[in-house]
């Protein structure tokens, strides 16, 4: 296992500290998070926790990604890996952000379908030799998304206080584009989905 690799996995690791820290009902083994007072506004300190952490996992996906390329240590198993990372850390956390009110549910219903189509495109392709790279649409997408999902961790601050909702912004945006990657992706690649013609490389 090289160091890329290591990353992702530790990125797993991470998020599901995430996702316990935002789920686990602390108060049943006597545990009671302290509220923090920021610019006037009442914080959850566990969600301030798990946004160091989440940032700190996204961190890494930057890191290992730029170490496979740098060191030529792209593997299929680490490609594997960081995208099933990837859905864990973010995605869990858009359910869990639904869940708690933080944000509409609509949000992460469109991104989670929206990736689990395009996945389905990239293997589909996959398996006629073709790799499908990432496009522009999705990485503002990633971007928006990441940038929404860290200020919402904080309860949007410091723009909460000027009652200026950039946290929501983002997260819409970022919404909309995956609709328009995923509208993308398919007619980059519709004929080779339906290509009976198999691809060797």
């Amino acid at each position: 296992m090289n160091l890329p690799t290591k990353l992702t996995v530790l990125r797993i690791i991470l998020s599901f500290i995430v996702i316990a820290i935002l789920v686990f009902p602390f108060y049943t083994v006597g545990v009671t998070w302290p509220r923090v007072i920021i610019l006037g506004i009442s914080l959850k300190s566990e969600y301030m926790v798990a946004g160091v952490i989440f940032i700190v996992a996204s961190i890494t996906d930057f890191i290992d990604g730029y170490l496979a390329r740098k060191n030529n240590q792209v593997t299929d198993t680490g490609k594997m890996l960081d995208a099933i990372a990837d859905k864990i850390l973010v995605d869990s956390v858009l359910i869990i952000f639904a869940a708690h009110g933080f944000i509409s549910v609509i949000i992460p219903i469109i991104i989670v379908v929206r990736d689990i189509i395009v996945d389905a495109i990239k293997m589909e392709a996959a398996s006629k030799g073709k790799v499908v790279a990432a496009i522009k649409s999705g990485k503002i997408k990633t971007a928006s998304l990441m940038i929404g999902t860290v200020l919402t961790f904080f309860y949007n601050l410091p723009f909460e206080a000027m009652n200026i909702r950039v946290s929501d912004f983002f997260l819409f945006f970022a919404t909309i584009m995956s609709i328009v990657s995923l509208i993308e992706y398919y007619k980059l690649n519709k004929n080779i989905i339906f290509s009976k013609e198999e691809f060797i490389n």
